[in-house]
């Protein structure tokens, strides 16, 4: 089986082709980092945009490298939602097309089953698995028992991790995106323990997180410090910030971990996915909770943390191996709960509903 994979959900424009032996024949990515740097984050309308303009030459490329034609295409698969509206609908609109003049089964995928589903296409991870998705729009715990079946143990009730770390490398002074920017100040560090930040629901009952104090702390620091940071102060700061993220996500995991062996006694691994899984300092911590809980620890590979068209056409593979595919009239999504049961979110409207920032 040949899946063409088609992601826009956000600020990369990709494609990929692979096959159902989790074969990735083409992986492409175009990144607009340099059109949205300017203004601090993604512009909507400058996403759409980029997509409307690069896609078709991207899906022409990822199909040159995987050496085949459309023929050869047994299904189409597009990230549905949830995500930025305009580039959702760029993705599914330019993915029905090839489906209908091809006459291929079209399947729309959540952006988030696609997160989801990376460790069974990079390590062949069995069901169930605890998940901890983390992402600039999301941060959840996750019990994922199989395809179209997850259950939430936790979520943000505010921020969103990757926000966090977007929102405090602005205020360091370091630009965007935040989370490379704030691991590599992080790396340069020479005193790591020197600002005390909070660790926002730490040792609290429950699996939910919350971030929006933390960065109101380290604004704190900044504001003390007299606003514009010297190199040392600044690598401190983000030192000290990841840090207090690696421990909080630990914490939290580590209670997910006994909610999970309840429901799950005989175990399962323990995966890590999203842009924020990329952070190496976070995944070691992860890694080292896993050992503990005598867990396997997975990590897809960092290409396939951030946002990628090879996870959209296994997830794509994964549902139509099962049977499903979706109608051509089916509607883009820019909210897409994984789990639709969960109760709502106290705290920021949206924030664990699916909403991709």
């Amino acid at each position: 089986m040949i899946v063409l994979g088609i992601e826009t959900s956000c600020d990369e424009t990709a494609a990929a082709v692979v096959t159902d032996a989790r074969e990735i024949r083409a992986d492409v990515v175009l990144s607009q980092l340099d059109d949205h740097t300017p203004y601090g984050g993604v512009v909507p309308e400058i996403a759409a945009r980029a997509h409307l303009e690069h896609l078709d030459g991207l899906i022409r490329r990822a199909m040159a490298e995987a050496g085949i034609g459309f023929g050869d295409l047994d299904a189409v698969a597009a990230t549905g939602g949830p995500g930025l509206i305009g580039g959702v609908i760029v993705g599914v609109m330019t993915a029905k097309a090839i489906a209908a003049a091809r006459g291929l089964p079209f399947v729309a995928v959540n952006h988030l089953e696609g997160h989801a589903l990376t460790a069974r296409l990079t390590d062949d991870v069995a069901f169930p698995y605890l998940l901890l998705l983390v992402s600039g729009g999301h941060c959840q715990l996750l019990a994922v028992e199989g395809v179209g079946r997850y259950r939430r143990l936790g979520t943000t009730i505010d921020d969103a991790v990757g926000e966090a770390f977007d929102k405090t490398a602005k205020l360091l002074g370091l630009g965007y995106p935040g989370g490379p920017l704030v691991e590599k100040a992080a790396a340069r560090a020479t005193n790591p323990a020197r600002f005390e930040l909070p660790r926002p629901m730490l040792g609290r009952p429950g699996c939910d997180f919350s971030f929006s104090g933390l960065k109101t702390a380290v604004r704190r620091h900044v504001e003390e410090l007299g606003g514009v940071l010297p190199d040392a102060d600044r690598d401190d700061l983000a030192a000290a910030f990841q840090a207090t993220v690696a421990e909080v996500l630990a914490d939290r995991c580590a209670r997910a971990i006994r909610r999970f062996k309840e429901d799950h006694p005989q175990g399962g691994a323990l995966v890590v996915a999203g842009g924020v899984a990329a952070n190496k300092a976070i995944r070691s911590r992860l890694s080292m909770l896993a050992e503990k809980q005598g867990m396997q620890f997975v990590a897809p590979p960092l290409r396939l943390c951030t946002d990628n068209a090879a996870m959209i056409a296994w997830a794509g593979i994964e549902r139509f191996r099962l049977g499903e595919s979706d109608p051509l009239n089916f509607a883009p999504r820019p909210r897409w709960p994984l789990d639709p049961n969960a109760a709502p979110v106290i705290g920021r409207a949206g924030v664990g509903a699916g909403v991709k920032a």
